[in-house]
């Protein structure tokens, strides 16, 4: 929903497959939401392609939400390597004329639904604890996720990785 209408107002959005013609959108949220380094986009683009092209040995899963047929969000998730029933949440972006509508929120439901229909125990996710990240990390426990491990000076200097998790199976 754009800036400049009522916040109060729940968009109905639609979660789906992400598909080849969703990566310029994806990006360009990706880039506009001013979270993320340059090498993160790559990485970004990297993990959306082998999602969409689904390369052998991939777990990625990678789904867009939209409003009235404009992608607005999208999640990445996938089991993680050498686990039972853990899943790394990879990505998960809102495009910020979008953001605080719960489209975030709808996203990680979503990606725990589906880990669970998976399967599915654990959910992971990891982010900076950097101050710039505040905000993504009262999200996370918002949506009942707790701290669960800090590796410190992990993505620069004085940069911590915080590793959040929820049990969800």
């Amino acid at each position: 929903m754009p800036t400049n209408v009522s916040k109060d107002f729940q968009m109905q959005i639609n979660i789906r497959k992400a598909a080849a013609a969703d990566q310029s959108v994806v990006m360009d949220i990706i880039v506009r939401t001013n979270f993320f380094r340059a090498v993160e986009f790559d990485i970004a683009r990297e993990v959306f392609e082998d999602a969409i092209l689904l390369n052998p040995g991939c777990n990625y899963q990678s789904y867009v939400a939209e409003i009235e047929s404009k992608v607005v969000g999208w999640v990445c998730f996938g089991e993680t390597p050498c686990t039972i029933g853990t899943y790394d949440i990879y990505w998960i972006a809102v495009d910020p004329d979008y953001q605080k509508q719960h489209i975030g929120s709808q996203l990680l439901t979503f990606a725990e639904k589906e880990i669970a229909s998976q399967k599915g125990r654990l959910s992971v996710i990891e982010t900076s604890g950097s101050e710039k990240y505040k905000s993504t990390q009262q999200f996370y426990i918002k949506n009942g996720y707790h701290q669960a491990a800090c590796v410190d000076d992990f993505y620069a200097p004085a940069d911590p990785k915080l590793i959040f998790t929820k049990v969800i199976g």
